[in-house]
């Protein structure tokens, strides 16, 4: 049974199919793993104003690396995200703790802000860029339904 879009309490582990193409966004060589030279390679293709370096990155894999091969595959990608789920409550939760002005939606400086927070180096047209995408430009902002229906790849 698919879940409903409208249900804040959707779980990632039931989006877990949704999350393939942001697997594959990172898994550049596309050999079913996500390597140190993927995500050098994603972070480089990002407009940053500083690089990440390979300690940020290899921490950032050794995080994830259940099996601690080096790399990580799918399910242990799937594991992290419904881990930080488990931990964060539900979609409606991490929506309202990005919308840190209380209005409803996410902002530009919203977004800006918790992309910093989480340590995302990006710049201000790729956050007008990304609300913009989750089809927030008309509205000045990411609304609840924009953001879970970026998250169920409905753009």
């Amino acid at each position: 049974m698919c879940p409903s879009r409208r249900d804040p309490t959707t779980t990632l582990a039931e989006l877990s199919p949704d999350l393939r193409p942001a697997f594959d966004v990172l898994d550049s060589d596309h050999d079913g793993r996500i390597s140190l030279t993927d995500l050098k390679r994603f972070y480089s293709d990002l407009a940053t104003p500083a690089p990440i370096s390979d300690e940020e990155i290899a921490v950032m894999i050794s995080t994830a690396d259940a099996d601690q091969n080096g790399f990580v595959d799918f399910d242990e990608f799937e594991s992290v995200l419904t881990q930080h789920k488990r931990e964060n409550g539900s979609l409606m939760e991490v929506f309202r703790l990005m919308d840190r002005d209380g209005d409803g939606k996410v902002g530009f400086e919203d977004l800006k802000a918790h992309l910093q927070m989480v340590g995302m180096r990006v710049g201000d047209e790729e956050v007008k860029a990304m609300i913009e995408m989750a089809g927030g430009a008309l509205n000045g902002g990411v609304t609840f339904d924009g953001f879970e229906n970026l998250l169920h790849g409905g753009f």
